[in-house]
């Protein structure tokens, strides 16, 4: 009997060929042994909500009147909402045909995308076009409308940095392009030089790959670096001598934990160069309300803002849009939200700073005390998390170790991720599911633990760590670090 289409062997290949290790074998392990009755503390993915982070309370205040306009025609609203989410609903309320269960526009709502364009505008010091804006259902849906348009085949390679989210390793395997990494340096605080962009290229088309375009992920995930100003000039100009298409991944823009290194948009820096750079390099950029302060990971919202991308080609990207008729619409009040948040004045104002300072300050603190936890323990060293919501420490782990993995037909790290786990229930992901340089080994943690929990999970990591290492040292005579 012949396959039927949907047995694995009959299977569109590039789909069997895509890994994302974020929900991979440690997640799926983790939610079994909760299922036992285990305490797991799920470190592994950026959700902060579901680790006990409250929302906002002016955008949900706002979307739930607009989920139930009818609230509006209430006498007790007013004792209910503050005026100005009262007001801010009916404004966008009157902006939507049939309310929030109508489809938008295939970009999104007119009005949010103005809001959108403004926000661009105030950051950057440089006008915005709100018809080269698309709001999206989160920023991974724009990023996948985005390499699809740009790959045409196994020919066509994407640069990447590494470690990397691997929604793009993922997202290049699904449309079958190929993926081409450029190392960031753990040494230089994951930074990156233009000649070691430039190796990756060559050894590329060594192999008869044409890249095509390169990703930057700023603030880092999962390395939680800033990219500086220069660190900025210097890709843009390498995009433009190699005419790559800049793709950047800036959703963690408003998490930062130091003062040095501010975010910078790459629009911004690339306005500031002038022309010619200016007028041609293409430069596609990402933001969501799921990452931020905002947290809104389960709402979905997101946008790109396309520079230097010719009138055929959006015409092109909005009929790849129009196939899914419309981007979720409460999503995009939220996009619209964050955007464009209470002003000084305003009722809600007040409360929606307390709130968002309350959120951003303890992160602040949670990064340094993750980062010191890690630095105390033995044969593990991390980089501070400048921004963005995670740890990236490096594991030496000792040489009998490495022997034990490969015997269990395990990676090292996942190997050493997996004992944790069952250990602590401590879920995270290895660093192997992130891409790392042969040899090295790392795992990636979220921050986003409760501050009043962070400094007992530390101790029970340490613990655990200097265990393991214990028990695996070949001598009394190993390195500790």
């Amino acid at each position: 009997m012949s396959s039927k289409a949907l047995d694995y062997e009959s299977l569109n290949e590039n789909v069997k060929k895509v890994q994302y290790a974020v929900r991979g074998e440690l997640y799926l392990r983790a939610s079994e042994l909760e299922k036992e009755g285990k305490k797991i503390i799920f470190t592994n993915v950026g959700n902060p909500h579901a680790l006990g982070q409250k929302p906002l309370t002016f955008p949900r205040q706002v979307v739930a009147l607009c989920q139930a306009p009818f609230l509006l025609d209430d006498s007790n609203v007013s004792l209910l909402f503050p005026a100005d989410a009262i007001a801010r609903a009916k404004h966008y309320l009157s902006y939507t045909s049939g309310g929030l269960g109508a489809y938008s526009d295939s970009r999104g709502l007119l009005e949010i995308r103005k809001e959108v364009a403004d926000f661009i505008g105030r950051r950057d010091g440089y006008p915005s076009d709100p018809e080269l804006i698309y709001l999206t259902d989160g920023a991974s849906k724009g990023v996948m409308q985005l390499l699809n348009a740009i790959i045409r085949g196994q020919g066509d390679g994407i640069l990447v940095p590494v470690p990397q989210y691997p929604l793009y390793s993922a997202a290049i395997a699904l449309f079958g392009g190929s993926f081409v990494p450029y190392y960031l340096e753990e040494t230089a605080n994951w930074g990156l030089s233009a000649a070691d962009l430039g190796q990756s290229v060559a050894q590329a088309r060594a192999k008869g790959i044409t890249v095509r375009a390169m990703v930057i992920i700023n603030p880092g995930n999962p390395t939680g670096q800033c990219l500086s100003e220069a660190n900025l000039r210097d890709i843009l100009q390498f995009c433009y001598q190699e005419n790559l298409v800049l793709l950047g991944d800036e959703v963690y823009q408003q998490n930062i934990y130091q003062d040095e290194r501010p975010f910078i948009s790459a629009k911004k820096v690339l306005m500031d160069m002038g022309g010619p750079i200016s007028r041609e390099l293409q430069l596609v950029s990402f933001h969501t309300v799921s990452k931020g302060y905002w947290g809104e990971c389960g709402q979905r919202g997101g946008y790109f803002e396309m520079t230097n991308i010719p009138s055929r080609s959006v015409e092109e990207i909005y009929k790849v849009a129009s196939i899914s008729l419309s981007p979720n619409v409460p999503a995009q009040i939220f996009m619209g939200l964050m955007v464009n948040p209470p002003k000084p004045g305003d009722i809600s104002y007040d409360q929606f700073v307390r709130e968002s300072k309350g959120i951003l300050e303890s992160l602040r603190r949670r990064a340094r005390i993750m980062t010191d936890g890690f630095n105390s323990c033995m044969n593990v060293v991390c980089n501070f998390t400048e921004g963005a919501m995670y740890s990236f420490p490096q594991i030496r782990l000792p040489p009998r170790a490495i022997e034990d993995a490969k015997k269990a037909g395990k990676a090292a790290d996942v190997f050493y991720c997996l004992k944790l786990l069952e250990a602590t229930g401590i879920s995270t992901v290895p660093g192997s599911g992130f891409g790392q340089k042969e040899g090295v080994f790392h795992l990636r943690t979220t921050i986003l633990p409760a501050e009043e929990d962070m400094l007992e999970i530390m101790e029970s990591f340490k613990k655990f760590n200097n265990e393991f290492m214990e028990q695996y040292e070949d001598h009394p005579g190993y390195p500790r670090m």
